[in-house]
């Protein structure tokens, strides 16, 4: 179990994409500046209905989830934020924590007037999902995650301890300055090991991100995400125990060739209602990888709790 997390885990915890070329989010999407929490947060909205919200991790912003937001818009609000420092969003000094992100994501949707919606997450996004649904149990109805384990559940404290794992604490003045510049070369590193089939990942989608990663304080803020995994293992733990695991319906998907079943193993020591699914022929970049298996994974596990 150690070792297949180990090898999982690596293609678990960064996220980007692949198969399809970056696509643009529907002409009924518009999007805002979000105040919350001290900061302010990009976000595309669309549709309406029951909300849904989306949140990505690391390596890509929002942009990942255009295909499936393109389904869900048909009948559903759906909101897909850039977290915290990524992507279009404001870069704050601190607050990166995934239990201070989680407050960051209620006040979105209080300013968006959504009292619930259901959360589908990737990789780190997985990690601000689960600090939402324990901090705000009622306002979360269904959670979908995706490929990426939690800071300090499970297997953690000995998965951490793996050299595969170094950029969890490649991060400082040096390792900025040794980014700079090169910020294609760096994330070109994640996209080619951390996928099934490295050409899945097009130049152009590549490009896209890499130039996100260049905009001012984006590369330092992405580092302060991983900064701040040991106090997001110490917040997990807490919450846990002071709340005990989380009832909603939780679909816990892992890629074929990346978290795979570990995934409902992994969020079982959080969750009492878990169904486990695997998005096949995929690396850790499913939405790129294998796009259409995602969206008809999220979207029946969606249409099916919804029907109850």
């Amino acid at each position: 179990m150690f070792r297949y997390v180990m090898a999982a885990l690596t293609a678990a915890l960064l996220s980007t994409p692949g198969f399809a070329r970056i696509e643009a989010f529907p002409a009924t999407f518009h999007t805002q500046m979000v105040e919350t929490n001290s900061t302010s947060l990009y976000v595309r909205i669309g549709g309406q209905g029951p909300a849904v919200v989306l949140l990505h991790g690391f390596g890509d912003t929002g942009d990942m989830w255009a295909p499936l937001a393109a389904v869900l818009v048909k009948d559903h609000t759906v909101i897909v934020p850039d977290l915290r420092g990524m992507g279009l969003s404001a870069h704050p000094d601190t607050g990166y924590t995934k239990q201070n992100q989680a407050v960051d994501i209620a006040e979105v949707m209080d300013a968006l007037k959504v009292k619930k919606a259901d959360l589908v997450t990737h990789d780190i996004g997985n990690m601000v999902g689960y600090a939402l649904a324990v901090q705000y149990p009622e306002r979360i109805t269904r959670w979908v995650l995706i490929d990426a384990p939690l800071p300090g559940i499970g297997d953690w404290d000995n998965i951490v301890r793996s050299p595969l794992l170094w950029h969890f604490n490649f991060r400082g003045p040096d390792e900025e300055r040794l980014v700079q510049g090169r910020e294609r070369i760096y994330l070109d590193r994640f996209y080619n090991e951390l996928s099934a089939d490295p050409k899945k990942i097009d130049e152009d989608t590549r490009q896209h991100y890499a130039s996100l990663y260049a905009r001012p304080h984006a590369i330092h803020d992405a580092f302060e995400q991983f900064g701040a995994f040991n106090q997001d293992a110490i917040d997990n733990k807490a919450l846990l125990a002071k709340k005990g695991k989380i009832t909603m319906p939780v679909f816990a998907i892992g890629a074929e060739k990346s978290f795979g079943t570990g995934q409902a193993q992994d969020v079982s020591f959080v969750a009492s209602n878990v169904t486990g699914g695997i998005i096949p022929n995929s690396g850790h970049w499913i939405m790129e990888e294998n796009p259409q298996a995602t969206i008809k994974l999220v979207t029946e596990f969606l249409a099916k709790q919804g029907a109850r």
